[in-house]
């Protein structure tokens, strides 16, 4: 069985083709002119939102490698272990 039902649906073009084409996004029916948001608005809220997804708003990295991390955490629980032997 088919149900007809009209959906509104912004489409989003990746800024990196390299992780996904595009982006679909279905508005909800009472996000419309009726309460005043714009088009530009919800075009403008769903770029933001791919943009994130994407990495691409600008956030860096991260400074130090995750094996830093656990080297650090390794040498830690050693030398807590070594301490408490002492003791």
């Amino acid at each position: 069985m088919i149900k007809g039902v009209t959906k509104r649906v912004i489409v989003v073009k990746s800024p990196d083709p390299k992780i996904f084409e595009e982006a679909i996004f279905i508005v909800r029916e009472e996000a419309f002119p009726k309460n005043g948001t714009s088009a530009e608005a919800l075009l403008g809220e769903a770029q933001r939102i791919a943009n994130e997804y994407t990495g691409a708003s600008g956030r860096k990295p991260p400074v130090l490698p995750a094996l830093f991390y656990a080297v650090a955490g390794a040498g830690l629980t050693g030398l807590v272990w070594l301490l408490s032997s002492f003791l």
